[in-house]
């Protein structure tokens, strides 16, 4: 084979095969095909897309690039779950001590925070001593003894995926629907779990900004796992505003554990029981445990466990004043009276990242403390001058995320109606 040959299939709307898909996959991890002639292929994918018979091929040569973790030997069911990226997107964190908590194994590789999106590793790094960073032997004592870790992803995890990704993202082709799909799937089937659920996030403040793109991706996604064996339920979820009043790192825990204390806000509950039902259902688990685990007590304590045997402080999850938190706490007001009739859910996550709360360069240092605590919701009567939330700081970048939280809210006469949380269910 040349990879030549198969840069102008593809660019002819070719159907690779899984032999020719290996070839490229292999070459390109193991340093014999150059960065320009896969960034020629991608380019080539971008334009022409990927035909059903070849996603499957191609997300398993990423997955088997590097190691394959194998929780076979351990009783039940493994499941995990994956959000593609939100504004105040915490749900990771209580659904998965939920779900362990129930009895089904979460063996959870998560990511940091991408563009305008926070990341759970981030947030679970706010907790005083938390190590995301496990080996794989120690990963499987986590999943074995507390049926749940939260790691990041090791250099031995679909190491392809991260050499595509990192030229993807200098050669304008992220935004395409077979190779986001293909990066997802290949980094969680590497897990070795058995059933994946999906939280597709739509509106202005994710990265599909349209139902018909998240509808899409979601199907593309839960194509490429029928095609693995593996049962993959995607979920539609809105994003035009932000999920939950906590935005920011600690923040963002400290609102984690209202929920796993039976409070919280009631669209971060709702979300979280309806994924963990899910999960539950897929794991051959009564979906109510969900419910019962949250009020009981059991989830909080299954956090407070997974927070210890990852080196974090277990006090923070008692006594949440433990956590960073910023020197300054500031309001800020509407600039005039009227009912929220938009919010730009991704000017709100980008004023964040002014303050220190994400990255806009992979050398940048998060400051964990920072961020911002929602007052309103859409749809919601302001007056003047009334707080629409709160900025934590600690000084720094906070008249550009003043500039850019101005930009972000609309205010009309008219009330308008909440969007629904929840859009669609694909299986």
């Amino acid at each position: 084979m040349r990879a030549v040959d198969l840069i102008q299939k593809k660019r002819d709307a070719g159907v690779l095969t899984p032999d020719e898909i290996r070839y490229l996959i292999g070459g390109f991890t193991r340093d014999e095909l150059p960065d320009y002639q896969m960034a020629a292929f991608l380019m080539a994918v971008f334009f022409r897309g990927m035909q059903p018979e070849e996603l499957a091929p191609w997300a398993d040569a990423m997955l088997r690039s590097g190691e394959v973790l194998d929780f076979s030997d351990m009783p039940g069911r493994k499941v995990d779950k994956h959000s593609t990226g939100g504004v105040g997107d915490k749900i990771s964190l209580p659904l998965a001590p939920i779900v362990a908590a129930c009895g089904v194994r979460v063996p959870m590789v998560s990511g940091r925070g991408l563009g305008h999106t926070g990341g759970t590793l981030d947030k679970l790094e706010s907790i005083p001593g938390f190590s995301t960073q496990q080996t794989a032997g120690r990963f499987r004592e986590l999943v074995a003894t507390l049926g749940c870790g939260l790691i990041g992803q090791t250099a031995e995890i679909a190491p392809a995926d991260k050499r595509l990704y990192a030229l993807r993202d200098v050669t304008a082709t992220v935004e395409s629907i077979p190779l986001i799909a293909s990066s997802i799937m290949s980094k969680k089937l590497a897990e070795g779990i058995d059933a994946l659920v999906l939280d597709v996030k739509v509106g202005n403040g994710a990265f599909m900004r349209t139902p018909e793109r998240a509808r899409e991706l979601a199907r593309t996604m839960a194509e490429i796992g029928a095609r693995m064996g593996k049962a993959v339920v995607a979920y539609l979820t809105d994003m035009n505003q932000p999920l939950g009043a906590a935005i920011g790192n600690a923040l963002e825990v400290r609102e984690t554990i209202d929920i796993l204390r039976g409070g919280g806000p009631a669209d971060v509950r709702r979300l979280t029981l309806v994924l963990a039902e899910e999960m539950l259902r897929l794991g051959g688990v009564d979906p109510a445990e969900a419910t019962r685990a949250l009020d009981d007590g059991r989830a909080l304590a299954r956090f407070r466990e997974i927070v210890a045997a990852q080196g974090g402080d277990p006090l923070s999850v008692d006594d949440p004043d433990r956590l960073p938190t910023a020197k300054h706490v500031e309001p800020f007001g509407a600039t005039q009276s009227g009912y929220v009739t938009a919010i730009d859910t991704r000017a709100v996550g980008v004023a964040a990242i002014c303050l220190g709360a994400g990255r806009n360069t992979k050398e940048d240092i998060i400051d964990p403390a920072v961020g911002f605590m929602m007052n309103t919701r859409l749809g919601q009567r302001v007056e003047a001058g009334q707080p629409l939330l709160h900025v934590h700081h600690n000084g720094v970048g906070v008249d550009a995320a003043r500039e850019m939280l101005a930009l972000a809210f609309t205010f009309g006469a008219e009330p308008v109606a909440e969007p629904e949380l929840i859009l669609e269910r694909i299986a």
